[in-house]
């Protein structure tokens, strides 16, 4: 019998971060979902993923803090042994003009969206590397590659993600790690709903509609699980949306 592969996925208790654990689960992998919130809340995305027949287990920690996350990862590899799927999820919104922008509204942005990326993949990368064999994950935007009026910190944070993932990609091919992006375009989920001007939007996008989480979890199983030569990229999944 084949051993389970074991996925820790950021941000894996709702939205997309949940779709992709479920479509993973579907697939056989055992998943660690991290969360901010606590155990209680989580339960439902624990008990959803192991209605798939596989384990599921969760971790609460801030993925910004580098002492935390190493502790948790040390401690997941100490309990399941392994973690061979890594996919970087955890992320917020904090939207505004440039002027009106202020210093909390950068930092909080670029901590959990770009330097959680860097905790995590850090305590993470040293276990595959041993392993010699990974799949990293990173989860983008579209507007890290095109940008967007009103977010200029996730924007940042976004692309970010993207030189990270392709200099990940050329550092550790050597060791059979391979490092990609997923570039999300409007997703329906919570945090598009704030958007509020869908409509508009919806004008731009070729496919007229927006995208789903499965859109995403879909891609994000083939790069996790159905390739072994493909690193450094960062796809666009966004209808043929360009900004």
């Amino acid at each position: 019998m084949t051993e389970r592969k074991i996925a820790l996925i950021t941000g894996g208790s709702r939205g997309i971060g949940l779709g992709c654990a479920l479509e993973l689960a579907k697939a056989g992998c055992d998943i660690i979902i991290n969360d901010i919130c606590d155990a209680e809340k989580a339960q439902p995305a624990i008990d959803e993923i192991k209605a798939c027949g596989v384990n599921a287990y969760f971790y609460s920690f801030d993925v910004s803090n580098y002492d935390a996350v190493k502790e948790n990862v040390d401690k997941m590899i100490a309990e399941h042994g392994k973690i061979d799927i890594l996919l970087n999820n955890a992320g917020i919104t904090r939207d505004g003009l440039f002027l009106r922008m202020d210093m909390p509204q950068w930092e909080s942005v670029i901590k959990v969206n770009l330097t959680s990326a860097f905790c995590v993949t850090n305590a993470v990368i040293k276990y595959m590397s041993k392993a010699r064999q990974g799949s990293i994950i990173n989860m983008s935007s579209i507007v890290g590659r095109h940008g967007n009026a009103g977010q200029a910190n996730y924007s940042a944070s976004k692309a970010g993600l993207i030189g990270f993932t392709q200099t990940l990609a050329k550092e550790f091919g050597s060791r059979n790690i391979r490092v990609n992006a997923v570039c999300p375009g409007f997703i329906q989920t919570a945090m598009t709903a704030e958007l509020g001007n869908i409509d508009e939007y919806l004008k731009a996008i070729p496919m007229k509609r927006l995208g789903t989480v499965e859109d995403i979890a879909k891609v994000v199983k083939f790069l996790a699980l159905d390739t072994e030569y493909v690193t450094g990229q960062a796809i666009e999944v966004a209808g043929g949306l360009m900004l």
